[in-house]
C-alpha cells in the first residue's frame, strides 16, 4: 500500500517563502509522476504544478517564476517551493501521484493523494 505524507505547509506573511514536502512510502510505482494541487473552499481543486518521472515540468500560470517544483526519485520524495507567496496561493495543497511516468496537470489522472496540507498567506 503506497501512501504520500505530506510536510510543511502552515502560516506565511504575504511575500515570504514556504516549502511543501511529499514523501511516498510503502511499495511505490515503478515509474511515476507527481504533482501538487490546491484547493481553496468553494472551489475545484486546480494544478500547481506537477513532475514527470524524468524531470519534466508543468506550472499553472499564475505560479511561474515563484513555485519551483523537484523531486528526488531516490527517495522518493516531491518538494514544492514557494515564494512570493500571495494571498490568492493559500488553500490546502494536496500531493498527488499517478501510475505513468508522465506528467499531467487534470487531477482526475493522478491515482493517490497525500491527506492536504493547509497553506495560510497573511496580507
Amino acid at each position: 500500500q503506497v501512501q504520500l505524507v505530506e510536510s510543511g505547509g502552515g502560516l506565511v506573511q504575504a511575500g515570504g517563502p514556504l516549502r511543501l514536502s511529499c514523501a511516498a512510502s510503502g511499495r511505490t510505482f515503478s515509474r511515476y509522476a507527481m504533482g501538487w494541487f490546491r484547493q481553496a473552499p468553494g472551489e475545484e481543486r486546480e494544478s500547481v504544478a506537477t513532475i514527470s518521472w524524468y524531470g519534466s515540468i508543468y506550472y499553472a500560470e499564475s505560479v511561474k517564476g515563484r513555485f519551483t517544483i523537484s523531486s528526488d526519485n531516490a527517495v522518493n520524495t516531491v518538494y514544492l517551493q514557494m515564494n512570493s507567496l500571495k494571498p490568492e496561493n493559500q488553500g490546502i495543497y494536496y500531493c498527488a501521484a499517478r501510475r505513468v511516468a508522465g506528467y499531467s496537470p487534470q487531477a482526475y489522472e493522478y491515482d493517490l493523494w497525500g491527506q492536504g496540507n493547509q497553506v495560510t498567506v497573511s496580507s
